[in-house]
């Protein structure tokens, strides 16, 4: 479901620790064409508390999709990947993986393990703006997401 068949804003959960591309990207998601609800994570733990919906996040949102960093204190990205596609409960909501690496084998193995899409974070500020509004046109207008629970 898009954000209009939704007739709700779209729930993002952001699995980010930078708090630089944390503010980045809400300034990103507030210019959107698809009203949207930011919810931010700092680290690999928190994320999957927020998901299960655990402690202080009972009461958490079910994202319709995730922007998720590789490189997270506590527990990385691949492992918070790996977790929310071996949930029965969250495997089909959309992981888009945002991340500064290129290697290829990070690129590999968050596709093996069930990324929607892998995306590197530009260093220029206006780039990372725009590939966060490209994200948004994409994932928020273009693309039917699944319904929540």
């Amino acid at each position: 479901m898009n954000g209009e068949s939704l007739g709700r804003p779209i729930e993002i959960l952001l699995v980010e620790d930078n708090p630089g591309d944390v503010r980045l990207t809400i300034e990103a998601l507030k210019e959107g064409k698809v009203s949207n609800r930011l919810s931010v994570a700092r680290d690999g733990v928190e994320a999957l508390a927020f998901l299960r919906r655990e402690g202080p996040h009972a009461n958490a949102p079910r994202p319709d999709l995730i922007l998720l960093d590789l490189n997270l204190p506590r527990r990385d990205g691949r492992e918070v990947l790996a977790d929310i596609k071996a949930d029965a409960r969250l495997r089909r909501i959309p992981v888009v993986v945002l991340t500064t690496s290129k290697a290829e084998e990070d690129i590999l193995r968050t596709y093996d393990l069930h990324a929607n899409c892998y995306i590197n974070k530009p260093v220029d500020l206006d780039q990372f703006i725009s590939v966060v509004r490209s994200i948004d046109d994409f994932w928020l207008s273009v693309v039917r997401l699944p319904g929540g629970d």
